[in-house]
């Protein structure tokens, strides 16, 4: 799709800036005979100094797209890998590209600041007809990218903060609701919340919403850390809010490894869950299940987000006003990690 106001880099404009003929910058940039060294070099220099990239769309002849959809993911790569999220979102989205016959092209890296020169090369080089989105940060860059690019995109996350481009979300404020609510039953009057990153909207979301149940239920929340969704972070963030004074007698992680690295950290303690602490995860996962003791989760279905977010993708890609999914809320699934807060807390 074309952009108004913003112009692809091109061989003509390699060629004016050389002052060679686009014949030669062409020999040049696809590496074959017919030019000197030192004109091979200052034309591979002006090409990287204007952001140029080979066109995927050109060597397919133009006009008929690409046929492949992408998605950045800012995570460490060994992290990942051991994400269950990603895995089932993926596993969504593959469901349906596949049945028309396209494709995913897949990205990770640990600096977020590469995901914007990523969108801008899968711009340039006409290698991807749309974008997932996912981790919504604050006053973040990547939507006014996208905009400006005018690349179609679906947001993973609440429609709320999607400054209008289609989102599928999740009602992130509704579960944290709903978890405090839990633990009060429970007689736990003193929470901890394991966060995810900072920046992200969702964690925002889910500990504005944990305070204010919180509040509205007379707990404390005795302390928040953040992690990176690791199971080393949650290790040490569970490490931290076991030393601090008074103690939490339940904590409320952002994610299942977390959980389960808090729950290591607990053992490495004599502390028992959920005798001596209760452990509630968020996001439901076969990690959940096979934990010792089997994790309390906040479930939802993470694989049907990718279909939604792929259908909607599809739909925006071929043209169409494509709606986004309506925000679930996730639902706690409680297999024993919670109990009655110990006695004399």
């Amino acid at each position: 799709m074309a952009s108004r106001g913003v112009r692809r880099p091109t061989i003509a404009e390699i060629a004016e800036r050389t002052g060679v003929s686009a014949g030669a910058v062409s020999y040049a940039l696809n590496g074959r005979p017919g030019v000197s060294e030192e004109t091979r070099s200052r034309i591979l220099q002006v090409a990287r100094e204007i952001g140029w990239m080979p066109s995927a769309a050109a060597r397919a002849l133009r006009g008929g797209g690409t046929s492949t959809v992408g998605l950045v993911i800012t995570r460490e790569p060994a992290v990942l890998g051991i994400e269950p999220f990603f895995m089932a979102f993926v596993a969504g989205i593959e469901q349906v590209i596949s049945e028309e016959g396209y494709a995913l092209l897949l990205q990770v890296t640990a600096d977020p600041a590469r995901v914007l020169q990523t969108y801008r090369e899968w711009w340039s080089a006409n290698r991807v007809d749309g974008i997932f989105l996912t981790d919504l940060e604050r006053s973040d860059a990547r939507l006014g990218l996208l905009k400006e690019l005018e690349l179609p995109a679906v947001v993973v996350g609440d429609p709320a903060f999607a400054e209008g481009l289609c989102a599928v979300g999740s009602d992130d404020a509704g579960a944290a609701r709903a978890a405090v609510a839990k633990l009060a039953d429970l007689g736990h009057r003193r929470i901890a919340h394991l966060a995810g990153p900072d920046r992200f909207v969702h964690t925002r979301v889910r500990s504005e919403a944990i305070g204010a149940a919180a509040r509205e239920l007379g707990i404390e929340v005795v302390c928040e850390i953040h992690t990176d969704y690791s199971l080393d972070s949650g290790a040490r963030a569970c490490d931290r809010m076991l030393d601090a004074q008074p103690r939490a007698t339940a904590i409320i992680c952002d994610n299942d490894l977390t959980a389960v690295g808090a729950v290591r950290a607990a053992r490495s303690r004599d502390l028992q869950v959920p005798r001596d602490l209760s452990v509630l995860a968020w996001d439901d996962s076969p990690l959940c299940q096979l934990a010792e003791p089997p994790l309390s989760a906040l479930s939802r279905d993470v694989s049907a987000y990718g279909v939604a977010a792929a259908r909607a993708l599809l739909d925006l890609v071929k043209g169409g006003d494509a709606v986004g999914l309506t925000p679930s809320t996730a639902t706690l699934v409680d297999r024993g990690s919670l109990a009655q807060v110990p006695a004399g807390n």
